[in-house]
């Protein structure tokens, strides 16, 4: 068996990538190893020199470890659609989500919101700006700490409303995962894969790429709450 390819994800996809690379690695007899952190530490390690064969971020930030050079230009590829969705306490009361309105009263309405550090809590953040509610709800909002989910927040009690990738939030216990955002304010992020300038095993990480975005990953893409792109 060759060396093992290693790579860095944020935690957004690390569910779904520890059944791909475990698909992988028994098609292909290949050890792969994926460290999941909060995105943002993903690509200050990257920054900072860190050694890794792959990286999948969310697509705009993989763009921008090409233009710092830590990622080969041309090497992205996308691998999923990720809806940014909304969850209560397991058993709690469910709010309206049919549309922009009703959404925006469910976060007026709660005693807390919870969001990440990731691209759901960017979009979340700009609708909060453009309701004009910001500066109404900042003493309730509460930022998860790189790393950690927001299903977790919700779970303990300690916010009443929480906001985050559907792909992360399927998984945590002890919570309700209402649904997506409504479509007027969907927030959707394409998660890529590339290969870092610093790896060595370029061609092994080319195949593991090709097949994170062959068809037959679909099923278990679609199983993790992510849409295959």
């Amino acid at each position: 068996m060759s060396p093992t390819i290693t790579g860095i994800s944020s935690m957004a996809t690390r569910n779904v990538l520890a059944d791909l690379v475990n698909q992988y690695g028994r098609e292909a007899r290949q050890r792969v190893s994926i460290e999941s952190v909060g995105g943002v530490e993903a690509a200050q390690r990257l920054l900072g020199g860190e050694p890794f064969d792959i990286v999948v971020l969310a697509a705009d930030a993989i763009d921008r470890l090409v233009a710092a050079g830590r990622v080969v230009a041309g090497s992205r590829a996308d691998l999923t659609r990720s809806h940014v969705a909304i969850a209560v306490a397991a058993g709690a009361p469910r709010p309206d989500l049919s549309n922009e309105g009703a959404v925006r009263e469910a976060v007026l309405a709660a005693r807390s919101i919870g969001y990440s550090t990731g691209p759901s809590g960017t979009h979340l953040l700009r609708l909060f700006e453009r309701w004009g509610i910001a500066g109404t709800i900042a003493p309730r909002i509460v930022q998860a700490r790189p790393g950690v989910p927001v299903g977790s927040l919700v779970s303990s009690g300690e916010v009443e409303l929480g906001f985050q990738q559907l792909s992360e939030l399927a998984s945590e216990a002890g919570i309700d995962v209402v649904g997506t955002l409504p479509p007027d304010i969907e927030g959707v992020t394409v998660f890529a894969a590339a290969i870092c300038t610093a790896s060595e095993r370029t061609v092994q990480a080319q195949a593991l790429i090709s097949f994170l975005i062959s068809p037959q990953t679909a099923s278990i893409k679609l199983a993790h709450g992510m849409e295959p792109v």
